[in-house]
C-alpha cells in the first residue's frame, strides 16, 4: 500500500477491517460513541425503580427527562468547536474523564434535586457524537462520507437499546448477588457504564490519531486554525434547515429511549424487564438502519444531487409522524411494538440522511456545523419533553408485582403526547420539503470536491 493511500482519507468502508489509523480510528470512536450512549441512557430502563424509592411525582419525572436532554445543547455547541479547534483526540479523552463522574454519582442521590443534577450533568456525555461524526468525516473520502457517518452514528446510538435491555440485568444481577436489594439496584447497576467510559478514555487517547497522518499538535494545527469556524456555521441557512430536520428525528429518538420504558410499562402493564426489552428493540434499530439511511442518501446523491437527499429525508420524516400518531392510537402491546419498529425505522434513517449532509455544508466547519444540527436534536427532544410533561395524565391501577401481591401504584399515560408529537413531525417533514435545503443545481457539481476541504483544510 503507498504512502499516499495510507495518509488519505479512505473511499471505502469495510467495518470488518481494523487495518490503518483511519479504520482503527472508525472503530474506536463507534465503540466509545456506543458505551457514551449506553451511559447517557442508562437510567431509562431504571427510572420505575428510582421513581419508587425517591417518590418522584408526574411533574418531577419531567423535569428530570428535560434535564437529561438539556445539557447537551450546550455541550454540543462548544464541543463543535473546540472539535475544529483542538481535534478529536483531546477533546474526547476529556469528554469521558470528566462525564464518567456524574455517571458512578448518581447511585448516591437521595433527593430528588440531586438526582435531577446528576441527570443534567450526564447529559454532556451527549456532545460524544458530535466527535465521531467529525473524526470520520476525517478519515473518508467524500464520496462515502454519508455511509461512514451514518454506519458509526449507528452503531453508537445502538447503545441506548442495549442499555434498556441490559441495565435492569445488570441490576437484578447486583441483587442476585447479594450486594444490594432490589430498591437499590439501580445504584449500583450504573457503576457499570461509569467504569466504560473511563476505560475508553484511556483507549481513544492511545490508540487513535485527529487524521490520517497524524494529530493536530504534531501538525501545528492547533495554533494555525484560528478562524472563527462556528460563525461560519451560524451564517449558513442549510445548517439551521438541518437543524430542524434533526430535531424531528433525532430528538424524538432519544424521547422514546427515555420515555419507552415508563411508557410499556404504565400503559401496557409490561414488567420491568418486557419493557425494557421492548425499548431495546427501538434502540437496536440504529444497527442497521441508521447506516442504510446514509448508504441510500450517498446513492441518491449521486444520481439525483442534494435535492434528491433533501427529498429523500422528507419522505422520510413524513413516514415517521404517520407511525408515531398510529403508535399513540393503539392500545395492544404486539401492535405498538410493531409501529414502534416501523417509525422508528424511518426516523434512524432519517437520522443518517440527516449527517450524510452535514460535511458538504461548510467543509472548513465540519465540526461546528456537526455541533449545532446535533444540539437541534436536543433542543427537540427538550422541547417534546415539555410536551410530554404537559400532556401526561396521571391515573391509578391495581397492579400484580412479580411476587404475585396486588398493589394500587399511581401510572402516568403519555397516549396522547405521542398523538400531538406525530403531527409535529408531519408538519416538519413538510417544512423540510418546501425549503431548498442546499445549493442550486448548477453549484451541486462542485460540492464533492469542496467537501474534501474538510480534509485538506485541517491538514495544510
Amino acid at each position: 500500500m503507498s504512502s499516499i493511500s495510507t495518509n488519505q482519507p479512505l473511499s471505502s468502508l469495510n467495518i470488518f477491517s481494523g487495518k490503518g489509523v483511519q479504520m482503527r480510528t472508525f472503530h474506536i470512536t463507534w465503540l466509545t460513541f456506543f458505551f457514551c450512549f449506553f451511559a447517557w441512557f442508562g437510567m431509562a430502563s431504571l427510572m420505575p425503580i428510582a421513581k419508587e424509592q425517591l417518590h418522584l411525582t408526574k411533574d418531577q419525572l419531567g423535569n428530570i427527562q428535560i434535564a437529561s436532554v438539556s445539557a447537551t445543547i450546550i455541550a454540543r455547541l462548544l464541543i463543535g468547536r473546540l472539535v475544529d479547534k483542538f481535534g478529536p483526540r483531546l477533546i474526547y479523552t476529556w469528554l469521558l474523564a470528566i462525564c464518567s463522574i456524574p455517571v458512578l454519582l448518581i447511585g448516591t442521590s437521595q433527593t430528588y434535586e440531586s438526582f435531577l443534577f446528576f441527570r443534567l450533568a450526564i447529559g454532556v456525555i451527549g456532545a460524544s457524537f458530535v466527535i465521531t461524526q467529525f473524526h470520520t468525516s476525517v478519515m473518508f473520502a467524500p464520496s462515502i462520507k454519508g455511509t461512514a457517518n451514518a454506519t458509526a452514528g449507528g452503531f453508537g446510538n445502538a447503545g441506548a437499546g442495549l442499555a434498556n435491555i441490559t441495565m435492569p440485568l445488570i441490576a437484578a444481577g447486583f441483587v442476585g448477588l447479594g450486594v444490594c436489594t432490589k430498591e437499590d439496584s439501580w445504584r449500583y447497576a450504573m457503576i457499570v457504564p461509569g467504569v466504560m467510559l473511563l476505560v475508553f478514555a484511556f483507549l481513544y487517547f492511545r490508540f487513535t490519531k485527529d487524521l490520517p497522518n497524524g494529530n493536530y499538535k504534531e501538525l501545528g494545527i492547533e495554533t494555525e486554525n484560528k478562524e472563527n469556524t462556528f460563525m461560519l456555521a451560524v451564517k449558513d441557512y442549510r445548517t439551521w434547515v438541518l437543524t430542524i430536520a434533526y430535531a424531528a428525528c433525532f430528538g424524538v429518538e432519544i424521547t422514546i429511549d427515555n420515555f419507552a420504558p415508563i411508557y410499556f410499562t404504565d400503559t401496557f402493564g409490561a414488567s420491568l424487564k418486557t419493557a425494557g426489552i421492548c425499548a431495546g428493540i427501538f434502540g437496536l434499530i440504529n444497527i442497521f438502519a441508521r447506516p442504510l439511511g446514509g448508504i441510500v442518501a450517498d446513492k441518491v446523491g449521486k444520481s439525483y444531487g442534494f435535492s434528491g437527499k433533501n427529498l429523500l429525508l422528507a419522505l422520510l420524516l413524513l413516514i415517521e409522524g404517520v407511525g408515531v400518531i398510529f403508535f399513540g392510537m393503539t392500545n395492544q402491546l404486539g401492535l405498538a411494538i410493531f409501529l414502534m419498529f416501523l417509525f422508528g425505522m424511518s426516523l434512524k434513517m432519517a437520522n443518517g440522511a440527516t449527517y450524510s449532509l452535514v460535511p458538504f455544508v461548510n467543509p472548513k466547519a465540519v465540526g461546528s456545523v456537526a455541533g449545532i444540527v446535533g444540539a437541534g436534536g436536543n433542543i427537540g427532544a427538550m422541547l417534546i419533553a415539555f410536551l410530554f410533561k404537559a400532556k401526561a395524565v396521571k391515573f391509578t391501577k391495581n397492579v400484580i408485582d412479580e411476587s404475585g401481591i396486588s398493589q394500587t401504584k399511581d401510572l402516568i399515560d403519555y397516549t396522547s403526547a405521542f398523538y400531538v408529537l406525530g403531527f409535529i413531525i408531519l408538519f416538519t417533514g413538510v417544512v423540510v420539503l418546501a425549503i431548498k435545503l442546499l445549493v442550486k443545481d448548477k453549484e451541486e457539481e462542485k460540492l464533492p470536491a469542496a467537501a474534501n476541504l474538510a480534509y485538506q483544510t485541517v491538514k495544510s
